[in-house]
Formats: C-alpha cells, structure tokens, sequence
C-alpha cells in the first residue's frame, strides 16, 4: 500500500476498548515478524515516485514487555517488504506492508466484492469470536485515484506472538488499483497524531500500554539483495537484536511526533559534504530516498553520466552497481552511508544502460529516508516520553 490515507468519520462513535491484551510475560529478546523473499515482482520505479506523490501530496514529489519477530517477504528484489499479522479467534492471516510513515491497520472485509478486494486475503468477522463492532464507517482516498471504503471494528491483532485489542479498518470496497498489490493491507508505525480516525490508539501504543513489550521499540532489518539476497529480514517488537549491525547505535531525536521525523545535518559523498540540510523522516513504507532538488543535483553530479530526465527523475548508469562510493547522511552528528551501488536500482529496459536512481528530488519541504537507507543501516524506532531513531550500519 505504501500511501498514507486519509479516512472519514461517519455518525455514530461507540466506546471500544483500545488496549485489551492476551495476558503474556515480556520476553527479554522481543518478538520478531520475519521476512520471506517473494519472487518474481518486477519493479517500476515511475509508479513508485507517483505513490509517493499520493502518499505525500502536500509535498509533491517531481519526477525529475516481550518482543515480537516479524519475518518479511521482500518483495522483486527491494521493492518492498511484508510480514504475516494474524488476527482475530481463530486467527486469519494477512501479509501486511509495514509502514512507519503512516498509523492505521486496514485490509479487506469479505463483504467486499471488487477485484481487488477478491485477489487478496478478506477478512471474516463472523468467523472470530473476539471481533467487535464499531458503528463507524471509514473512506480513504488517494492522489493516484485510487480509494477504498469500509468499516471500522476491534480484535485481537498478533505480530511475532505479541498480542492486543486493535481497531482495525475493514475495507467493503477498493479501486482496481490495490488489485496488483502483493500486499493485503496496511500496518502503520506511526504515532497516533496521524491516525486517520481521531482517538484511536496504535498498535504500539497499545502494546505499550499494555506492558507486553519489554522495551517500548520497533526495531526494523531490512535485507537487501545485494548483500543478503533479500533472506532473513525481521520487525523485531519489543527488542534489539545487536548482531544485526556493527558498532553502537547513534539515537537521534524525533523533532516533531507523527512521521518518525528528524533533523538531516548534511548530505555527504565519499566524506565530503555537499551542504544540504533539511528535517526529514525515516519511512520504512517508500522504497526510495527523496531529497530536494538541490541536493539530488549535488548528490548525481557526483555520479559521472547521471542525468535527469524530465519523465522518469534521475538516472544513473547501471555500471554504478560496481562503484565503492557512498552518499552519507548525518544524522545525530554521525554520518550514515548508502553505497551507490545501491542507486542503480532498476534498469531502464531501453537499452540505453541506464538505471532509475535510488534517490530521487523534489522533496524540498522533508526528506524521506526510505528503504534504499534502512537496508543499508539497522533503525530502532523508540516510542519513550522522548522519542526517538537508534540508527547503525549493518552487519555483512
């Protein structure tokens, strides 16, 4: 899904109970929701930049206790990722995009008939005994055109064994366009002040709440294919696994709660700074890296034969794929690296040995620091009274 929605109340608001948890110890290690590969997804690198525009429209991106493991698909190879969330008694399993830049959980009800409803897991509430209703109805829609509609209710909502009452949204109708995604829905990671539905709480929040996890974190490994052939990813709920990444991890400070948003000191090549700041935020739900335009003109003007085409952003070279260079980010005084070798990201198909960018411009107003930066560098999203991103590279 990967596209933050914006969803509307209808009438009736009835009390549900936010934060009901299955009675279980913190465990020290947390809980991990991994990854597994998906094969055969071919990536389209436009199509990701007008998500993005969808997903951000007010900034409009140019095309110039215990803890839980999650494991995740990786999805072509590094398009996106996605792990297994159970839900409801019995539970039924749904493969669900986590998204730290957005907070619901939706997917579809099986009273939804389109298409893209039909082609993906549907959630049955009549076959959970936990399952609440809400009274609530819901409607989100996207830049792209696409939209979905649908109900809210409560249930049981398990990622990596850790689970608590969540209100969820249950898609009764969607777009063709949700039809091709590999995803049956959405899990948001952020914090509630984005929540499209005022007053509801987070699955985290509520997993807090609760003392089911043993520290208040996400913490997010991202395998990339060039480095781990796309195996072994995890959300781990709850915990830190310090064998993921090389050295300590640098906490830089949330400066405004909604997005994972921080302060970006500088961009930087091979070392050397390219004098470009900007607030910006870390989002596990976008493939890519944005920037402003003055930075990705700073940053390609780096890469001999990158070019910007008005029609597909910045290209560079496929041969990039064998540079040993590094754009950096500093972040908590320290600099992170993203090898260019990750920037040739998808060839062009035009025989023009020309590659999509992993980073791209247009995004003057905040920076997002999408997948092509966490694969490269362990992230700890921590939810304390002062929130904010432990950041490593990673072990390999």
């Amino acid at each position: 899904m990967k596209i933050t929605a914006l969803l509307s109340l209808a009438v009736a608001v009835l009390a549900v109970s936010e934060a009901t948890p299955v009675a279980r110890r913190p465990h020290p290690d947390g809980h991990a929701v991994p990854l597994t590969r998906r094969e055969n997804f071919r990536h389209n690198t436009p199509a990701q930049i007008r998500k993005l525009n969808a997903r951000y429209p007010q900034l409009q991106i140019k095309a110039a206790g215990s803890t839980g493991s999650v494991p995740l698909t990786d999805v072509s190879p590094d398009l996106e990722y996605y792990g297994s969330v159970n839900v409801g008694t019995p539970a039924q399993v749904f493969k669900l995009d986590f998204d730290t830049g957005s907070s619901d959980i939706w997917f579809p009800s099986s009273t939804c008939t389109t298409s893209a409803c039909t082609a993906h897991t549907r959630f049955n509430s009549a076959k959970s005994s936990t399952y609440q209703a809400d009274g609530r109805k819901w409607s989100i829609s996207y830049g792209d055109g696409s939209s979905a509609s649908g109900i809210l209710g409560s249930d049981l909502v398990s990622v990596g064994g850790i689970s608590v009452r969540q209100t969820i949204g249950l898609a009764t109708k969607e777009s063709s366009q949700f039809g091709s995604s590999p995803e049956d829905g959405l899990f948001g990671l952020g914090f509630d002040t984005i929540e499209s539905v005022s007053g509801v709480k987070t699955f985290l929040d509520n997993a807090i709440s609760a003392g089911v996890l043993a520290q208040p974190v996400v913490s997010v490994f991202l395998p990339s294919e060039r480095l781990f052939n796309g195996q072994g990813g995890a959300y781990l709920f709850g915990g830190i696994d310090s064998t993921k990444y090389t050295g300590s991890l640098t906490y830089v400070p949330v400066t405004q709660e909604g997005y994972w948003q921080i302060l970006v000191q500088d961009a930087s090549f091979n070392g050397v700074s390219l004098k470009q700041t900007s607030q910006g935020i870390v989002d596990t739900g976008t493939t890519l890296i944005i920037v402003g335009d003055a930075a990705a003109a700073a940053i390609h003007a780096k890469i001999p034969g990158s070019t910007n085409d008005p029609n597909n952003g910045w290209l560079v070279p496929c041969s990039a794929a064998s540079s040993t260079a590094n754009v950096g980010f500093k972040l908590g005084g320290v600099t992170f690296n993203v090898p260019v070798a990750d920037l040739a990201y998808e060839d062009l198909g035009d025989g023009s040995g020309n590659c999509f960018s992993g980073v791209q411009g247009g995004q003057d107003g905040l920076w997002i620091l999408g997948d092509v930066f966490i694969k490269n560098n362990y992230c700890v999203f921590s939810q304390t009274s002062s929130p904010s991103i432990g950041i490593a590279p990673l072990k390999h």
